[in-house]
């Protein structure tokens, strides 16, 4: 065969393997599409490109920390909107009516009876803990809550999580609005400061980090006093979510030296808290932003203490444990944010399509040595048919088996098989050669009996 014919044979193997790899691996292959379609149902949506976090007061402390996480997001090229609010209790009443806020920030012990409002939320982690400040204005020392019976109180903002949990520690120890001349008057943070100086209230309730700016300018007040809550151990086994801690002495201002004296607090935590729609792939990177804002620790907490799941009110993210307990993915450190989203979100294809691939990939071999060698077998049985009639005197005259063996051969010429099974393939033309050897001796030993001579 010359060169210019054996580049066409050789172009017509190549296709025929093809084909035998097509139809062995067709049906697998899919299988493996509708699993993967199946699959790619359960997987989430991509991010959309905006987020709204429900803050606080554009002063307070809720407000700047979601600031500091929108800078993180923006690097990543997503918009966190900074939704300013009243505080925890409409932060509460957004996420239950409110479809494009998905996430908040609020504070522990503020959990709305109205299980309407909380139902399907679940807890990122709690990210710092904001101390109880009682400062008020009267002759005695103040040590217990119960000593403000009867006394002017500025609770907090209607809507704010201090009024709730100043209300709840006030009713506790049996002080209520209007009870024994008791006055409660919703005012918060700088205005609440404001009464105080003016002498227009007699105690305040501020719930803030220990280094914003109203606590030093009220620890420099003139006639101001910084309650000292000497049951602290108390509060905090009777509540979970608040945890008893001491202002050390001078750590807010060590050249004024404030406080002045340590300071025993109660402290809740503020916690990031989403809702069932909230897409799973913000996580990784809203801890991020969290452990990068909070992460060094402060004035009250040791470095390293949060973000954390301790003092959480609502079930757990499964994604916030993993990266809290295990820290970010391998393509969450190395990759961009939505590269790795994409990465992550497929994964829940790959494990079908493992299911499947790893049997049919197990499978595919001896049903593709099975395909090219039944193109070899298949033509034993004519030959076994022949030889059979041979040994036994029973050749059709009117079927002559020459013109079958040369129809044979003429079509293994055509016949295509890879070089790894060419042993059976010229085995196969031996053997044909043997039956085509053997139907001529047969044939000349009939004419030889008939006084035929050739």
């Amino acid at each position: 065969m010359t060169a210019e014919n054996r580049q066409p044979r050789l172009i017509d193997e190549l296709r025929e393997q093809r084909r035998d790899l097509l139809k062995t691996l067709g049906p697998g292959a899919v299988v493996a599409l509708i699993a993967f379609a199946i699959a790619f149902h359960f997987v989430e949506p991509s991010p959309p490109r905006r987020v709204v976090i429900a803050s606080g007061k554009a002063e307070g402390g809720y407000h700047a920390a979601a600031k500091r996480y929108a800078e993180v997001f923006a690097r990543n090229g997503i918009e966190l909107e900074v939704k300013e609010t009243a505080g925890s209790i409409q932060n509460y009443q957004l996420l239950a009516d409110d479809n494009d806020v998905q996430l908040a920030i609020v504070q522990g012990g503020t959990v709305p009876a109205n299980p309407q409002l909380t139902d399907g939320l679940e807890s990122i982690a709690s990210i710092y803990l904001e101390p109880v400040f009682v400062f008020y204005r009267l002759e005695q020392p103040l040590t217990e809550l119960r000593q403000l019976q009867g006394r002017r109180i500025a609770i907090g903002n209607d809507g704010s999580g201090t009024a709730v949990l100043a209300r709840q520690l006030l009713e506790e120890n049996g002080v209520t609005d209007g009870s024994d001349g008791t006055q409660f008057t919703h005012q918060g943070g700088h205005a609440a400061a404001e009464l105080l100086k003016s002498d227009s209230v007699d105690a305040a309730f501020i719930i803030s980090a220990p280094d914003s700016p109203i606590i030093a300018e009220l620890l420099q007040a003139d006639d101001v006093r910084l309650m000292s809550f000497e049951r602290q151990h108390a509060y905090s086994r009777r509540h979970p979510y608040l945890r008893s801690i001491v202002l050390e002495q001078g750590v807010i201002d060590l050249e004024r030296n404030l406080p002045r004296q340590p300071v025993k607090l109660i402290a809740p935590a503020a916690n990031l808290v989403i809702t069932e729609e909230f897409h799973d792939a913000f996580i990784p990177l809203l801890l991020e932003a969290a452990t990068a804002a909070h992460g060094q620790g402060g004035l009250v907490v040791e470095t390293g203490v949060f973000p954390s799941l301790k003092h959480v009110e609502f079930p757990p993210n499964e994604s916030a444990r993993q990266y809290i307990g295990s820290g970010p993915s391998f393509f969450q450190k190395h990759l961009s944010f939505w590269i790795a989203s994409l990465i992550d979100r497929t994964m829940i294809l790959l494990i079908p399509l493992a299911v499947l691939l790893i049997p049919l990939a197990k499978l595919a071999p001896p049903v593709y040595r099975w395909r090219i060698r039944s193109r070899i077998y298949r033509w034993y049985g004519i030959l076994r048919e022949i030889d059979q009639k041979l040994r036994h005197g029973k050749i059709d005259e009117t079927v002559s088996p020459v013109e079958t063996l040369k129809k044979m051969e003429l079509e293994l010429e055509r016949v295509s098989v890879p070089l790894s099974y060419m042993q059976e393939f010229y085995q196969l033309r031996l053997h044909l050669d043997l039956v085509q050897r053997r139907v001529i001796q047969y044939r000349e030993g009939r004419e030889t009996e008939g006084g035929v001579t050739k």
